[in-house]
């Protein structure tokens, strides 16, 4: 059943339905893997990294919550579950327990590669389908550049 209707063609809006859940599924998960990370680094740059790691986190969220609120526009329901998070999440898990300052570093540089790579393959993706979504992406992505360039630069 779709309630809302796309003004997209049927094989667009599968192309752009799967860019933005998968943008989705990523940008979930990255909120929760910056959280397991802000809670449980340890080490002499526990403070800047702790309060840098929150604003990936509010990134993250603030795009989940534009990319889902795209999907349902278009007539494709979100699926934010975590089922379904774990299952399609671009992002390795992180270990349990304490994480070293230089170990947390690595993890988000990782993990946002890892959502970047997979977010500009999506915004090639809905180039001709819908330059709307694209739009939306293309800021996701430029958002999650600059905390990797900021990650990348701690690690240097």
């Amino acid at each position: 059943m779709s309630v809302v209707k796309s003004a997209l063609p049927e094989e667009d809006l599968k192309l752009v339905g799967e860019a933005l859940q998968g943008a989705l599924v990523d940008l979930v998960d990255l909120s929760l893997v910056a959280k397991q990370v802000h809670w449980n680094i340890v080490g002499p740059r526990f403070r800047s990294v702790h309060l840098q790691l929150d604003e990936v986190v509010s990134t993250a969220r603030k795009h989940s919550d534009t990319v889902a609120e795209r999907a349902s526009a278009v007539g494709v329901t979100p699926d934010g579950r975590a089922a379904t998070v774990a299952a399609t999440s671009a992002i390795r898990t992180v270990p349990n327990g304490w994480i070293t300052d230089v170990d947390a570093i690595r993890t988000l540089v990782d993990a946002l590669g890892a959502v970047i790579e997979r977010m500009r393959e999506r915004v090639e993706v809905t180039d001709k389908p819908d330059p709307v979504t694209q739009d939306v992406l293309i800021q996701v992505t430029a958002d999650l550049e600059k905390h990797a360039w900021m990650f990348q630069a701690e690690s240097a």
